[in-house]
């Protein structure tokens, strides 16, 4: 009898085996989209670096934020990567966010994998938290590669001065790798709301392209609406409205209050998201 409960024991830990976080992480890292999205992220600051090398530098001096961050991109490694996190951080990121967290579910679904996955006897919230947080955890790893990858290349192209701000005033290595790292964690909060966007629609669809499409479409009209005055207060509330909060913590004398607006609103709605998300997986009809 205990020979027969040990290899049932055993038989079980098979099942379920293929719903835990490393199966799922051997699963998504070995698909081609992660290997492509993954080559895009080191492939940009070389990009950059060629399009500097290939682009006229005697414009002028030019106005806006996008401008003050190209004039001084060329000057060293540390304000290299602060335009490579800013041009990035506008829409690479959060569609990498995106793909991430919403294109596993469907894709499951679409290639009729997916039914036999829930056949396992686990739980469904269990293969749904393996998915997203293996989606969150490749959407942090492309962030933190992307950063560390501009450093060395910004450093190799254009030397290892410290940062340098449009005033003039330069920020010591030790205190800009700490505020970069800060700045760095607060990007991935503010992506997190389209993350879970994308995790919700893509638990209701079994085509990949809804839900990445869906949400990034949803990240591109609330961008288009958080320029309109009139909506004040309310777009304050609007994930990404302080999406560029993290360029404060770079100034010498850092201000907090937009970053600590932008987080609590970021896991507001990340929260809502990943709650409905859940909600609609137990309930529907994966099987069918």
């Amino acid at each position: 009898m205990s020979t027969q409960a040990g290899t049932a024991a055993y038989d079980l830990r098979q099942v379920c085996r293929p719903l835990s976080f490393r199966a799922e992480w051997r699963r998504q890292w070995g698909r081609r989209r992660t290997r492509v999205a993954f080559a895009l992220v080191v492939a940009l600051p070389i990009i950059l670096v060629v399009a500097f090398a290939f682009g006229d530098s005697s414009s002028g001096r030019r106005a806006g934020t996008t401008a003050r961050f190209i004039d001084l991109a060329q000057t060293g490694s540390a304000n290299f990567t602060l335009f490579t996190l800013f041009v990035s951080s506008q829409l690479l990121l959060i569609l990498l966010a995106a793909l991430f967290c919403g294109d596993s579910v469907p894709a499951e679904a679409s290639w009729a994998s997916l039914r036999y996955l829930l056949i396992a006897p686990v739980r469904r919230a269990r293969l749904l938290t393996s998915k997203l947080a293996v989606g969150l955890t490749l959407t942090a790893l492309a962030t933190v590669v992307l950063v560390a990858w501009a450093l060395l290349v910004g450093g190799v192209a254009y030397g290892w001065a410290p940062l340098t701000n449009p005033l003039g005033e330069d920020l010591g290595w030790s205190t800009y790798l700490a505020r970069l790292a800060v700045a760095v964690a607060y990007i991935y909060v503010t992506m997190l709301p389209i993350a879970a966007i994308a995790f919700w629609i893509g638990v209701r669809s079994d085509a990949p392209l809804a839900s990445v499409g869906g949400a990034v479409l949803t990240s591109i009209v609330l961008s288009i609406l958080d320029q309109i005055d009139a909506l004040d207060p309310w777009r304050n509330a609007f994930p990404g409205h302080y999406a560029n909060a993290w360029q404060e913590l770079i100034a010498p004398s850092p201000v907090w209050d937009d970053v600590v607006h932008g987080v609590l609103w970021a896991l507001v709605w990340t929260i809502l998201f990943v709650q409905l998300g859940y909600r609609r997986f137990r309930r529907a009809d994966i099987l069918s």
